[in-house]
């Protein structure tokens, strides 16, 4: 049986054959990545001077007693297991609440304070408002070593609130010097026709700070709550003043100094143990850089 011509005209051609790339091609893909390392060495030995303390860390995590901190860097077996054996501490998940607390809490008392007295500073005149901002650059310099001693008077002794985190947080309700100067820094960069333009719909200050003014302050304000959660989270001067002679009260960074000194000898649970706290504050800071770099750039553009 033999093909018509028509049907033999009409059979698909066949595609041609992927040519290998050429030795002039290999040499010239060689050429542009060994252009783009000469490029960017000095970010690529940055970013590994940063990376490879946390590659030692979670490859310890997940080694065996024996083998952590040894000339051995790879684990013979994962331990996955240790993960779970430092979260089944005891006292560990109380220490997660008693940080998501004092962390959470403090970082909305710090804005809901905060906001209001940098909209004032920002777009205000009235008597006084120059003392009023450098008594804020004021307290900006002072280290909070000066005033230890009185506070912990006042709270532990005068209120009776030894023990507990409240000492810490309380106090945020009263604004942060920090967080007001930087807010601050970044509502001088509104321009005034929104909020007359406000005024004239009919807006009070509150309404104008909440539709106007907050909608447009977004990235500040985002910068200014990363900034306070990491300092709450990572806070161990103040728990160890208040709170360390209750270990109900005890926050995670506090807390994994008892760890470490119970797990001395174990070396891979200490690492877990730090990875675990560590885990929230990169996942939460992966997830809003956009939103906390534009903020902290954004903020001192007119001063």
């Amino acid at each position: 049986m033999t093909l018509s011509p028509t049907l033999a005209t009409e059979a698909p051609a066949r595609r041609p054959a992927r040519r290998a790339p050429t030795a002039a091609a290999r040499a010239a893909r060689r050429r542009a990545i060994l252009n783009w390392v000469a490029v960017h060495a000095l970010a690529i030995a940055a970013a590994l001077f940063f990376l490879l303390p946390f590659v030692f860390a979670f490859l310890t995590a997940v080694m065996t007693d024996s083998q952590a901190l040894t000339t051995d860097y790879w684990p013979t077996s994962w331990e996955w297991g240790n993960f779970a054996e430092v979260w089944e501490t005891p006292g560990f998940l109380t220490w997660w609440r008693n940080t998501l607390l004092y962390a959470g809490l403090g970082t909305l008392l710090t804005i809901v304070s905060s906001l209001p007295v940098a909209y004032a500073l920002a777009k205000f005149r009235f008597r006084g408002r120059n003392l009023a901002l450098m008594a804020v650059i004021a307290m900006m310099m002072l280290p909070p070593q000066v005033t230890v001693i009185p506070m912990y008077l006042f709270w532990a002794k005068q209120l009776g609130l030894g023990g507990s985190l409240w000492p810490l947080i309380v106090p945020m309700a009263f604004g942060d010097a920090f967080s007001i100067f930087l807010l601050r820094q970044f509502l001088l960069t509104i321009p005034k026709e929104y909020i007359e333009a406000a005024r004239i719909d009919g807006c009070g200050d509150l309404r104008t700070l909440l539709r106007v003014v907050l909608p447009m302050a977004r990235p500040a304000v985002a910068a200014v709550a990363l900034f306070q959660f990491f300092y709450c989270w990572n806070d161990y001067f103040g728990p160890q003043i208040y709170a360390s002679n209750n270990p109900g009260a005890w926050t995670l960074s506090y807390g994994l100094e008892s760890f470490k000194g119970a797990h001395h000898t174990n070396w891979n649970l200490t690492m877990a143990a730090t990875l675990l706290v560590m885990a929230p504050v990169i996942v939460l800071f992966f997830f809003a850089q956009k939103a906390f770099i534009e903020g902290v750039t954004l903020t001192g553009v007119k001063g």
